[in-house]
């Protein structure tokens, strides 16, 4: 197979790609890979997965944050939080 050939496995479609590491990443990797039972190709997968999941993550929280600084929240007022207080005060406890 060439490296852009697709491979189907657990049905999707994958393609090879070749990635080139120092000889410390490798003896790494299959100490995780000895560890955990998998394959150095799930373990780079899980990694790139989850940094991709943290990238996002991060792009989120960005986004949010970039929210409120256009509109930030309001201040729910001393009526809100004396309603509040009331409310807990009325409880049976």
């Amino acid at each position: 197979m060439g490296s852009n050939d697709h491979m189907i496995q657990y049905g999707m479609v994958r393609t090879q790609t070749l990635v080139q590491l120092d000889d410390g990443l490798i003896a790494q990797l299959d100490q995780r890979a000895a560890k955990s039972g998998a394959s150095r190709s799930a373990l780079i997968r899980q990694a790139i997965e989850a940094y991709l999941v943290e990238d996002g993550d991060a792009a989120i929280d960005e986004a949010i944050a970039a929210g409120y600084q256009r509109i930030p929240a309001e201040d729910p007022g001393s009526h809100v939080i004396a309603l509040a207080l009331a409310s807990i005060e009325a409880e049976p406890w």
